[in-house]
């Protein structure tokens, strides 16, 4: 699979331990992921993004709002002048899921990275 791919790939609802993935599934994901990675807690991945300035950020921040509300897989964000945190993790799953890996691939899209 590819960045492109795992983008285009559709979000749908998880629950339980059966939608969460395994650790060989996860590294094969984050490897298409730039820049992504574990959360200590292994309970997520995350990445901080850096910007010019604050319209830059905010701008992101809308733009990854629209992505995860189409989604229905929402990120937990920590925002700064020029920075965002991004942390995705699945809740109802107990980890990660295969949700996280796209909503995070579609950021990526979102900056013009493939």
């Amino acid at each position: 699979m590819t960045l492109d791919e795992l983008a285009r790939s559709r979000c749908r609802p998880r629950k339980g331990a059966q939608d969460a993935l395994a650790a060989a599934d996860i590294q094969q994901h984050l490897h298409l992921l730039p820049g992504w990675q574990l959360a200590s807690s292994r309970q997520g991945i995350e990445k901080e993004f850096r910007f010019d300035d604050f319209h830059r950020t905010m701008a992101f921040i809308n733009a990854v709002a629209w992505i995860a509300h189409a989604a229905d897989h929402h990120a937990d964000m920590r925002i700064g002048y020029s920075s965002c945190h991004l942390h995705f993790s699945t809740h109802d799953v107990g980890g990660l899921s295969l949700n996280d890996f796209i909503c995070a691939a579609r950021v990526e899209a979102l900056l013009g990275r493939d």
